[in-house]
């Protein structure tokens, strides 16, 4: 790989090698959260401040911020996923009914074991999906939002055909012991989960050489090439960790609620897209950490926590709000950009 770059002193320029700093965009986001929660502990000191307040804020972020860096992971290549949501609700729903199956009449290890298998079955069905996806942008190269729009549309469409537009629901305790049981009395086991997912996500993609030619390709997907970069692969394996983390935020939400739907969590999608651009993901590719999809996950889950203690602010004004903000972010992020641009000219005369 380094002959690789060594071959393409453009794309080493380009590449954001610096991983393991705090760039401004980090310090950034850490101001920010820390500026909500300090307002939300003043403002609302008893509801906010409360272990289950905090104990809520943590299973909810688990799903959408899992989907949320499958997006990003999408972006960074220079693409998007609009469909990781109904994977996720796809992968639940199979598991779902594999479980009703066979793992409610059984017991002891024999249910342990079908338990496994429909844990296993839906990850392999959010790495079909997301293959798919990337089949479609790869070999057919339809864009990736018109081939992820379209995917959308038909894994909920199989979604709803294998449910009959029904929730699947009543599964083994067991299984939902992934969303119901506390670590420490303090941390839910799925919250410790994604943490993981978190961690490790974020070396593959900084450390690794995968990571490094998703980089590549969303900078330069030509000169990526020309640099030897089979860019097929990486999309195809870029888009399978999407439906990956789709799917394993699938299994823990049906872990949590004890069901699945097809349409659940619709509202996701604009949601992970919103925390892709606010962590510092570049819509254009090329750029993005994982420990900044973190951090945006953290601060939109600390707003939608805090203006749940508002009575007197409808549901209905949320989309309003975080539609709003992503078009702020986007219209910073531009300003910022030609500054950064200005500067480097003025520094190059």
């Amino acid at each position: 790989m380094n002959s690789e770059l060594n071959r393409t002193p453009y794309l080493k320029k380009r590449v954001p090698f610096k991983l393991n700093g705090l760039d401004g965009n980090i310090l950034r986001l850490v101001t920010i959260m820390l500026a909500i929660f300090v307002l939300a502990s003043v403002t609302k000191p008893a509801s906010f401040l409360s272990l289950a307040n905090f104990l809520s804020m943590e299973k909810q972020l688990v799903e959408y911020g899992l989907m949320a860096i499958g997006v990003s992971i999408a972006m960074i290549a220079g693409g998007i996923d609009l469909s990781v949501v109904y994977i996720a609700n796809l992968s639940a729903i199979i598991s779902g009914m594999f479980m009703q199956k066979f793992a409610l009449m059984a017991t002891g290890p024999e249910q342990v074991l079908f338990i496994t298998l429909a844990i296993l079955l839906g990850i392999l069905t959010g790495i079909l999906c997301g293959a798919f996806n990337g089949f479609l942008i790869a070999r057919l190269r339809i864009p990736a939002m018109l081939a992820t729009l379209g995917t959308m549309q038909l894994y909920m469409g199989i979604a709803i055909v294998i449910t009959k537009g029904g929730i699947v629901s009543g599964l083994p305790r067991p299984f939902t012991l992934l969303g119901t049981t506390l670590v420490f009395e303090i941390f839910p086991l799925s919250f410790v989960i994604y943490i993981l997912a978190v961690i490790v996500v974020a070396y593959v993609i900084a450390k690794t050489k995968f990571g490094t030619r998703v980089y590549l390709l969303g900078t330069n997907s030509k000169a990526a090439k020309f640099a030897g970069i089979k860019n097929h692969n990486i999309i195809i394996k870029a888009y399978m960790l999407s439906g990956v983390l789709g799917a394993t935020a699938g299994l823990l939400s049906l872990a949590r609620i004890n069901s699945a739907k097809a349409d659940f969590g619709s509202s996701f999608v604009m949601l992970t897209i919103l925390i892709a651009v606010l962590g510092g993901v570049n819509p254009d590719g090329g750029k993005g950490k994982i420990y900044g999809i973190f951090l945006a996950t953290v601060i939109v889950q600390l707003i939608s926590s805090y203006l749940n203690m508002f009575p007197q602010i409808s549901n209905f004004y949320r989309d309003m709000i975080f539609g709003v903000a992503l078009i702020a972010i986007l219209i910073v992020n531009y300003v910022l950009d030609k500054k950064k641009e200005a500067k480097l000219i003025r520094m190059s005369q």
